[in-house]
């Protein structure tokens, strides 16, 4: 097999992010007297991760050279619980639901698109015409700046400005005042989506809980037909426009992708893809 120069400073690039946060772990396994902790990259490489998202430095996503591996990987580091928890097919699925909730808000993919629709996520960074500045202007805890937009910006496509408030607080930037950072800033963009995927807001629980294990349903979830599996999350991430309807076309959308890299993970789905009879949040 030959190698180009290329290709081995990506691996050695990719080794060296990897066996400095395989230290870091160690060392915080040791001070606390047990197993180190896998860390993410150990998990999906950059080879996994490109092979994952194969266009999206493409001339044709407006995104391009904008969601690194480094970024992502980075990002991971603030919340040490994000495939890290359970057993390795756990630990695997969540990975790769994280990753496809965040290309379906992000793809640029279409139905004969090169590579198949599902090999285009990452592909934007901001929502295209969104069809309003997303101001809740009820909320006071969390309140709007004039001429500030909240619409739809990074892989998990943060929006509202009670969600930029949050996330900002949570991660040291001014949600509210700067909002364009979560589209300017490759960092703090992938630190919006592990945010959001990572707290619960009641009452929702968190989509990492929920990928997990941990969600516990409440009986206002059993009557509502809140199932734990991947259905959910897509629920608690954009329930009052996709869920309780049968064969919604956003919600294959986000089933596709799922199913495309559960399988370059070498892990099942899981039960209840869809949340086709659930009622929303």
């Amino acid at each position: 097999m030959a190698f180009s120069f290329s290709s081995i400073g990506v691996f050695l690039s990719s080794f060296s992010i990897c066996f400095t946060v395989l230290l870091y772990s160690a060392s915080l396994g040791a001070e606390a007297r047990g197993p180190p902790i896998k860390p993410l990259c150990s998990l999906i490489s950059k080879v996994l991760f490109d092979s994952i998202f194969l266009h999206k430095d493409d001339n044709a996503c407006p995104a391009k050279n904008f969601y690194s591996y480094e970024s992502f990987i980075q990002a991971s580091k603030a919340f040490p619980g994000f495939g890290t928890t359970g057993s390795l097919t756990t630990r695997q699925r969540e990975i790769a639901a994280f990753l496809a909730q965040i290309s379906h808000e992000t793809t640029g993919g279409w139905a004969t698109a090169p590579d198949g629709p599902y090999a285009w996520g990452l592909c934007f960074k901001e929502e295209v015409n969104p069809q309003s500045n997303y101001c809740d202007s009820t909320n006071k805890e969390w309140p709007c700046y004039q001429g500030k937009s909240y619409k739809g910006r990074g892989p998990i496509q943060l929006s509202w400005n009670y969600n930029y408030g949050q996330a900002g607080k949570a991660l040291g930037f001014d949600g509210l005042r700067n909002p364009d950072i979560v589209s300017n800033n490759s960092l703090i963009a992938f630190k919006t989506g592990l945010w959001f995927w990572m707290t619960e807001q009641k009452p929702k629980p968190s989509c990492h809980n929920v990928m997990i294990g941990k969600y516990v349903p409440t009986e206002a979830d059993i009557a509502a037909n809140r199932t734990s599996g991947y259905g959910l999350v897509t629920n608690i991430i954009n329930g009052g426009l996709e869920c309780g309807i049968p064969d919604d076309a956003r919600v294959n959308d986000r089933i596709g992708y799922f199913e495309r890299y559960a399988k370059l993970f070498n892990v099942d789905t899981g039960p209840n893809l869809d949340c086709a009879y659930q009622k929303s949040f």
